[in-house]
């Protein structure tokens, strides 16, 4: 099985941006995390992150072309904002949990709206960096890839 794990805008800043919010933590302290469990699972992991919503589109639309068998999703703060972005997880039809590293519902009202919840299959908030892992865990089960976290 193949998965992707995809990231909005200011996630490759993870350890800079807020800490106080989102941890001490980098990106790439994020994809080791994600590349040892998934190995643990026996799956195989990508990981794309970008700043531009039209990049994120490419790369969902991408992930269906590439027999992507499901989408781990922190799409950021274009949760609140992108209609595009949820269409194309929509379009494609591939299995997406939805990730927040902080707790959304204890933040600003903006963040209170979620474009992509409707489309996920689950959404994971609040579990820092282990929520990748729980988001993988919960894709893995949905496809019977028989592996338990």
């Amino acid at each position: 099985m193949k998965f992707l794990v995809l990231n909005g805008p200011n996630i490759n800043i993870l350890g800079i941006r807020e800490p106080e919010i989102y941890g001490r933590q980098t990106y790439d302290d994020l994809v080791a995390l994600v590349r040892s469990h998934a190995e643990e699972l026996g799956v195989e992991v990508e990981f794309y992150q970008s700043n531009h919503e039209g990049d994120l589109v490419d790369a969902i639309q991408k992930a269906y072309f590439s027999h992507i068998d499901g989408i781990v999703f922190n799409p950021a703060a274009y949760t609140h904002t992108s209609v595009a972005i949820a269409d194309a997880v929509k379009g494609v039809a591939i299995p997406t949990v939805e990730v927040h590293i902080s707790e959304v519902s204890r933040r600003e009202a903006f963040r209170q709206v979620s474009y992509i919840r409707d489309v996920a299959l689950q959404t994971v908030t609040g579990q820092g960096l282990q929520g990748y892992n729980q988001a993988l865990d919960i894709l893995v089960r949905h496809l019977g890839a028989g592996h338990e976290s």
